[in-house]
């Protein structure tokens, strides 16, 4: 892969493996912290990186937050369309939030503030967000804009020669 632990930036396409890798480098940081309730979810991004942290861990009770902030490339206003009723109980104590990416920080700030008490895990981290969750595994520069296997499609393309 093109980037490491280091900032990376320009933009970045992530292939469904390197999701899968990536989400299970976060379940060997995870396993050791805690006897976790479950796992919230921030959907949609979340929702990917949540499953395989689910299976790894063999964590049964998974949840969603359902907070909307961009329409394509456009952010726009926070919009809570679900809460995860049991997780807001508890203030998430003893609760896992998941998400695929903390960018500027708005989704995530929102979250912790319904889940006060959760820990917040990312797989990747932009530096305007990372003081929103507490652990991530990469880094990538502010301007990335990364690409996620669920946003893209494969396509036949011509040759490079054909021009």
């Amino acid at each position: 892969m093109a980037y490491s632990d280091s900032v990376y930036s320009g933009e970045l396409i992530v292939t469904w493996a390197e999701v899968h890798r990536d989400a299970k480098l976060l379940v060997r940081r995870l396993l050791p912290m805690a006897k976790w309730t479950g796992i919230v979810a921030i959907s949609r991004g979340g929702l990917v990186p949540a499953a395989i942290l689910a299976r790894e861990m063999e964590i049964r009770v998974v949840d969603t937050i359902c907070i909307s902030t961009y329409e394509d490339k456009t952010r726009g206003d926070v919009n809570m369309l679900k809460l995860p009723e049991r997780a807001c109980a508890d203030e998430g104590r003893g609760w896992l939030v998941v998400d695929d990416l903390v960018d500027t920080g708005v989704t995530m700030r929102a979250a912790r503030n319904l889940l006060p008490q959760a820990y917040v895990a990312t797989v990747y981290a932009k530096p305007s967000g990372k003081p929103f969750v507490d652990t991530y595994v990469h880094e990538v520069a502010q301007s990335t804009w990364i690409h996620f296997p669920w946003d893209t499609d494969v396509q036949v393309t011509a040759p490079l020669a054909r021009g």
